[in-house]
Order: structure tokens, then sequence, then C-alpha cells
């Protein structure tokens, strides 16, 4: 959270273009604050771009806390 994002794809084509700070993630959407407020984008089949690099969201559908989990194990 607190990074700055911008979807690059996304399955539904009117989130294309969203960028803003992230300010609350889900195992399955990212919030994002905008100019025009909040915005929720779902994580599948989304791409989003994070610190000039490309994240496809299907790679990162779990909570924070889970991925957290899958990194200690």
């Amino acid at each position: 959270m607190g990074k700055q994002v911008k979807v690059v794809k996304a399955a539904n084509a009117s989130l294309v273009g969203i960028n803003g700070v992230v300010v609350d993630e889900s195992a399955g959407f990212i919030t994002v604050q905008t100019t025009q407020g909040i915005k929720r984008v779902p994580k599948r089949g989304s791409v989003l771009e994070l610190n000039g690099e490309e994240v496809a969201g299907d790679s990162v559908l779990a909570s924070p806390v889970e991925r957290m989990k899958l990194k200690v194990d």
C-alpha cells in the first residue's frame, strides 16, 4: 500500500489507464485513490504497473498476509 500504480490492461476496458495510490488490497482487488476518487480494480485479468515494472494481477491473487506466509514457509 502507498505505492503508485497504473492499470495497463484489464478485462474491463474502462479500468485501463486508472492511476493513483494503492490505499487498500484484498485477495482479489486493489483499491486505488485517484484524482476522480476511489476505484476498485480486480486483480484477475489485470496487468498493473508498479515501480516501473508490469505485474500480472493473477500472480498476486492472494491477500498480502497470505503472500507473506508463502515467503516464510
